[in-house]
């Protein structure tokens, strides 16, 4: 998760602490929307690398209003 808490600070512009803030809002009200992924975001997030990337992928897509 530290690698996008940096990436999204360079790229907006914000401090790490107001990334790390985003960052978490947003993981949890994914979570919340899709509570099947929570391990899958878990595991991506802390460094898993894509394992489960395109099951996330795929229920986000279905969340969208896309085909799951």
């Amino acid at each position: 998760m530290d690698e996008l808490i940096a990436m999204i600070s360079d790229k907006l512009g914000v401090t790490p602490d107001k990334a790390s803030i985003a960052v978490n809002l947003l993981v949890n009200y994914i979570k919340g929307k899709a509570p099947a992924l929570s391990g899958e975001l878990d595991g991506l997030l802390g460094g898993g690398g894509a394992a489960g990337l395109g099951d996330v992928a795929s229920t986000l897509g279905g969340l969208m209003g896309g085909q799951e």
